[in-house]
């Protein structure tokens, strides 16, 4: 049987768990050929990536611990890094314009901030509280994204809402994502959240990834946009010389958005 590798087992961990909930050790090692010990150094990195829940023996899905868990814990990880970010990005974002937010905790930030602006705008979003939070603005068309929506949730899923964005021309695209990295580009765990966001980043004119310090280097599951589709990069992070002119050398722009601290 030919060799699997880390990212190939994870995801299956991961599939496994949407569709069942609970994985064992066992269970995986007899289905994928895999050792035991393998799969629990497996578990545990995924764990500390905030992919799963480990247990004895085996590991559940985060949305099976509590419903509120996966996206309000991410919410409230690194929240002013966040807030610093969407004010950068804030910057970029003229009247009259159609932008795209994406279903994460700091676009959800960067709606927070523009419902306060009197700004002209048609924001396009795949996720539910960014829609919830814009949709009394006055000067606002919001299009909310068709798609599915899962138990523990914000996010829309699928390929449903693919059609609409053929039909609408979008300026910027704000997105954050679980990993950044210079080999894969930015990438998530939900390998159904995913394909939604390949085809928003393919719908946008300009990509903007808004990425705290605790995404920079850092690879999850599946990538949804490799460096080349990606324009300009916000972060906290203080990045190194070697990596910003590894990031201009792709011609993507690096805004460092500073915080208090």
């Amino acid at each position: 049987m030919q060799k699997m590798f880390a990212p190939e087992r994870r995801q299956i961990i991961l599939e496994k768990l949407n569709k069942h909930q609970r994985v064992t050790v066992k269970e995986l090692s007899r289905e994928i050929n895999v050792s035991e010990a393998t799969l629990r150094m497996d578990l545990t990195k995924m764990e500390e990536d905030g992919l799963l829940q480990r247990t004895h023996g085996g590991a559940i899905s985060i949305q099976n611990t509590d419903p509120e868990t996966s996206f309000f814990t991410r919410e409230k990880k690194n929240k002013s890094e966040k807030s610093a970010i969407a004010k950068k990005a804030l910057e970029l974002i003229a009247d009259g314009q159609c932008i795209m937010l994406d279903a994460s905790s700091t676009a959800l930030e960067l709606a927070r901030i523009l419902k306060e602006k009197s700004i002209r705008l048609t924001v396009v979003t795949s996720g539910i509280n960014t829609a919830l939070e814009l949709h009394e603005h006055p000067d606002m068309t919001v299009i909310l994204l068709g798609g599915i929506v899962k138990r523990g949730s914000y996010s829309l899923e699928g390929s449903l809402g693919i059609q609409i964005l053929k039909q609408i021309n979008i300026d910027l695209m704000f997105t954050s994502a679980n990993g950044f990295s210079f080999e894969a580009g930015l990438t998530d765990f939900s390998v159904y959240e995913v394909e939604l966001k390949k085809a928003m980043v393919h719908a946008a004119k300009k990509v903007v990834a808004l990425l705290d310090h605790s995404k920079i280097n850092k690879n999850s599951i599946a990538s949804f946009a490799s460096l080349d589709e990606i324009d300009i990069l916000i972060t906290d992070y203080a990045m190194p010389d070697s990596e910003l002119k590894a990031l201009k050398g792709q011609n993507i722009e690096v805004l460092i958005a500073p915080t208090d601290e």
